[in-house]
């Protein structure tokens, strides 16, 4: 019988302790954006703008040959 009394006291000590860290993230600003993720895959990656103009020139080359 004595056993159970010390897994309810372990279980609130465990408790309490995942509390205090979840106050803790909470007052640090882990939580502040939550909407952000949700739509991050929305967008899309940024890519490098290829010169055009070069290409262009390369073409012209191209086809006088």
């Amino acid at each position: 019988m004595s056993i159970i009394f010390v897994l309810i006291g372990l279980s609130l000590f465990v408790a309490i302790i995942f509390l205090a860290v979840f106050f803790w993230n909470v007052k640090s600003g882990q939580y502040d954006d939550d909407y952000t993720p949700s739509v991050r895959i929305l967008f899309d990656d940024t890519k490098e703008k290829k010169d055009t103009q070069s290409e262009d020139k390369k073409d012209k080359v191209s086809s006088k040959n």
